[in-house]
């Protein structure tokens, strides 16, 4: 029974995981150990949920916490990345300028556009998540969405052509 649930557990959350680690750490190795030690504590703590949701939210809360202990420790600020070893991107996706705008937001409104857009949860949801009032998340929401507008209008891609305006 438990490698059933370890297997579901890793098919339903391993890539959201890796994503949400990824973000806050930007070093693939780092969030390959945050997603295997998520893991490892969901199925060692044999915790009741009341729904998938309070399940997905717990993971999520859990996988915060774990990247901000990990970005605490003394290993992870005086370590220097190896420029020289190719890394492997976590999840794979197509490169594009909204991407890769994306990751130079700071940790707070990454994480709250991510679960917005990418996992859809509400304001409410995230400010619960996050363990925020929710007229922060509001601002993370909003100010991030500014700063990408304001990078992308930047990229001639997609600014307006002449005689045009933005809607």
């Amino acid at each position: 029974m438990e490698e059933k649930e370890a297997r579901r557990i890793l098919e339903t959350y391993a890539d959201m995981i890796l994503r949400i680690s990824y973000s806050y750490l930007r070093r693939t190795v780092d969030a390959e150990d945050i997603c295997q030690n998520v893991i490892l504590k969901y199925l060692s703590s044999h915790q009741r949920f009341d729904s998938r949701e309070h399940e997905k939210a717990w993971i999520i809360r859990t996988t915060i916490n774990a990247c901000k202990d990990v970005k605490k420790s003394a290993f992870f600020v005086k370590t220097i990345g190896l420029d020289a070893v190719p890394e492997r991107a976590i999840p794979e996706e197509p490169v594009s300028v909204l991407t890769e705008e994306l990751k130079k937001l700071p940790a707070n409104y990454r994480i709250s556009i991510h679960l917005f857009y990418y996992e859809g949860y509400t304001i409410k949801e995230i400010a619960q998540i996050l363990g925020k009032r929710e007229t922060v998340v509001a601002n993370y929401l909003s100010r991030g969405r500014r700063r990408l507008k304001e990078a992308l209008s930047k990229d001639s891609r997609f600014s307006p052509k002449e005689g045009e305006a933005y809607e």
